[in-house]
């Protein structure tokens, strides 16, 4: 007998934690749940097809493809609302520029409109005071043509320093025009009550102020038309209300202006015969044109000078026509001077028609007498209505030719 010792058989058994090989034997008395599974196949086999997990499938392919729809639709509503929105504040914020652009230019144009009509008002109130008149009258004269005691023509001639020029404007004695004191007459009637009344006449018709006068024989007036010079006035003066040195003064000023820069044209009048009188009507708008030209007087303007009628309260002859001067000499119109119902009216009575009160206080102040009232009228004829009463003492030299 061979000394053998019996093998015993050992199962294969896999180390722990590694599973169990593919027909491994199970050593008998071992439970199966305690040994590790079987790992599933890559290889998964498909899902289970049928009618509801085909139906559970659709269901969700359905609402994806309508979720997918709806955002493909919504991004371009959404970038075209947003594009929208953009635009609207864009539009909005250049609307509200706009306006405010609008509102500035509005307030600017207020504000320079109304800067405009004050300085406007505030150059007419200097214009019209007599300090002012005083110095624009310096270089106006007027320069009567004179034979035999009555005048033959009358020459308003402006000596511009300035620019070296000489305007002139000649009128003739037929001219039709309101003589302060004797109402509308051939201007030169206006002679006859003295060279003051001339001055007067002539400054109210024109608009332009007048305080000297020059009487030189008719021979030396018609000179100086036809010559169109006026270096010869100064040389054969027959009465003057200038001052010696005032009178060399104008007289070295014409001297320098050169006969080039003077320029004298006769008044544009329409001639109209009355029997056996010729008087001449003056053209307005022609005469308006030369005003504006060389005196800078604007006739649109007209309507701002303050227009008077005065009447005779006194019984004083020719006292509204003294009145009258003042007035005119202090940048008033006078439209008309005659007789009052009667010559009783012990104070002096400046009656406001048209336009504010004020007028009266100024015309009381320029007179120094009177007592304003206020009582508003439809005519348009003139803007205040004033009889000269026993109140109203002439200025020292005042004229009192006229019967009114």
């Amino acid at each position: 007998m061979s000394d053998q010792t019996p093998r015993s058989e050992t199962p294969n058994v896999e180390p722990a934690g590694e599973p169990a090989t593919q027909g491994a034997a199970v050593p008998e008395g071992t439970e199966s749940s305690s040994l590790p599974r079987r790992s599933k196949p890559k290889n998964s086999p498909p899902p289970p097809s049928g009618y509801r997990s085909t139906r559970r499938g659709s269901k969700s392919a359905k609402a994806a493809k309508r979720a997918e729809t709806v955002a493909r639709v919504s991004e371009p509503v959404g970038r075209g609302a947003k594009f929208i929105k953009d635009l609207g504040y864009y539009l909005f914020v250049a609307l509200v520029a706009v306006l405010g652009l609008v509102l500035v230019l509005l307030v600017l144009a207020y504000g320079i409109n109304g800067f405009a009509r004050w300085n406007a008002r505030r150059i007419a109130e200097k214009a019209g005071t007599l300090a002012d008149l005083e110095r624009r009258s310096k270089e106006n004269v007027l320069v009567i043509g004179v034979k035999d005691g009555e005048a033959t023509g009358f020459l308003a001639l402006r000596v511009d320093r300035k620019d070296n020029q000489t305007y002139g404007i000649a009128i003739p004695d037929g001219a039709f025009l309101e003589v302060p004191g004797q109402g509308f007459e051939r201007v030169g009637e206006s002679y006859h009550s003295g060279p003051l009344v001339s001055l007067s006449a002539i400054s109210n018709f024109l608009t332009v102020p007048f305080h000297t006068f020059i009487v030189v024989p008719s021979e030396i007036y018609s000179q100086v038309l036809t010559s169109q010079s006026a270096g010869s006035v100064l040389t054969s003066v027959t009465a003057t209300n200038l001052s010696p040195s005032a009178r060399d003064a104008l007289k070295s000023d014409i001297a320098a202006i050169p006969q080039k820069n003077t320029a004298i044209v006769p008044m544009p009048v329409k001639p109209i015969k009355l029997g056996n009188q010729t008087y001449f009507e003056p053209q307005r708008q022609q005469i308006a044109d030369l005003l504006k030209q060389w005196w800078g007087v604007d006739a649109s303007k007209e309507a701002q000078v303050t227009r008077v009628i005065l009447y005779n309260g006194n019984g004083t002859p020719g006292i509204a026509g003294v009145a009258a001067q003042e007035l005119i000499r202090a940048g008033y119109r006078v439209v008309d001077t005659k007789n009052a119902d009667n010559f009783n009216y012990p104070a002096t009575q400046i009656v406001v028609q048209r336009g504010p009160v004020k007028q009266g206080t100024d015309i009381e102040k320029v007179l120094g007498v009177g007592v304003v009232k206020n009582q508003p009228s439809d005519q348009n004829v003139a803007d205040v209505i004033v009889i000269v009463g026993k109140d109203f003492k002439p200025p020292a030299g005042g004229a009192t030719g006229g019967t009114q």
